[in-house]
């Protein structure tokens, strides 16, 4: 049992401490991920290699960090996450499996995933509820703008959604899901807003670090640095350091500790015993 304390407090250490860092700068390092990937295997090997006389603990560590980068590129090129965080969620993959049982493990991996999105989720609504807030000037013609310029988008959701209702005289169900498909198009103008009007800001060029994403492609000389997903290179940035003073720059809002929480919260129900991981086969 101690094993898997061990990887639980180095865990929640690197993870307290990546914190603090998105928190902060926006930003996830990667010697945080690549150090936790690299300490918990090693733990894992040499625990097997002294202790536990067979190699189940450490080979269930490499399957969980398999497992998870598919999972964190996946997310990543899906323009779900940023390159950190989907590092940082590979990391995770060489923790989470603490049983010697394959059929555990997967369980356990499920249950995070489940309680990652549903606490990713509220984290997102209400961190963007907060910068509306703050930004109200900002945000309430913003709004209006997104409303004005997806008037055909709303009223074919709101139309799809109507025709969803309209089945629900027949079946509850129909009328949940039309109800949720007529109130989605509204849920994307309102997020749409907020990422136009509160997440982008000017900085000094001198400010840039690698993997920032640009707000709008920037022109140097007769080249334009592209505003991309993957953000920007050291190269580019020296580019634009020389010939840019000030730059428009989109920030993300700082996910991983959504990371910490769903971490804590799903070793408290493990431990406790109020999860069944037999349940879901």
């Amino acid at each position: 049992m101690y094993e898997v304390i061990f990887l639980f407090a180095l865990a929640l250490i690197w993870l307290v401490f990546a914190s603090i860092q998105d928190l902060r700068k926006r930003e996830v390092s990667n010697w945080i991920s690549f150090s936790l990937i690299i300490f918990a295997l090693g733990f894992r090997f040499f625990y097997c290699l002294f202790s536990s006389g067979n190699f189940r603990f450490f080979y269930f560590g490499l399957m969980g960090l398999g497992i998870f980068f598919i999972i964190g590129n996946l997310l990543y090129y899906g323009r779900t996450f940023a390159g950190g965080d989907a590092k940082l969620m590979i990391a995770l993959g060489t923790i989470l499996p603490f049983s010697n049982s394959f059929l555990i493990n997967i369980k356990i991996f499920i249950w995070f995933f489940l309680i990652f999105l549903f606490f990713g989720g509220l984290y997102g609504f209400v961190w963007s509820i907060v910068l509306s807030i703050k930004n109200f000037k900002n945000f309430k013609k913003e709004f209006f703008k997104q409303l004005n310029e997806n008037k055909k988008l709303i009223y074919l959701v709101m139309l799809l959604g109507l025709v969803f209702m309209a089945f629900g005289l027949k079946d509850d169900i129909f009328l949940i899901l039309g109800v949720l498909i007529f109130i989605s198009s509204y849920f994307y103008i309102f997020a749409k807003a907020v990422d136009e009007s509160c997440m982008i800001k000017k900085i000094k060029s001198s400010q840039l670090t690698e993997g920032d994403w640009l707000y709008k492609n920037v022109r140097i000389d007769r080249k334009y640095i592209k505003a991309s997903w993957e953000g920007l290179n050291k190269k580019e940035i020296k580019l634009i350091q020389k010939k840019c003073r000030d730059v428009l720059i989109r920030q993300g809002i700082p996910f991983v500790p959504v990371f910490l929480i769903s971490f804590l919260i799903l070793f408290y129900l493990l431990n406790t015993g109020f999860l069944d991981l037999w349940w879901l086969f």
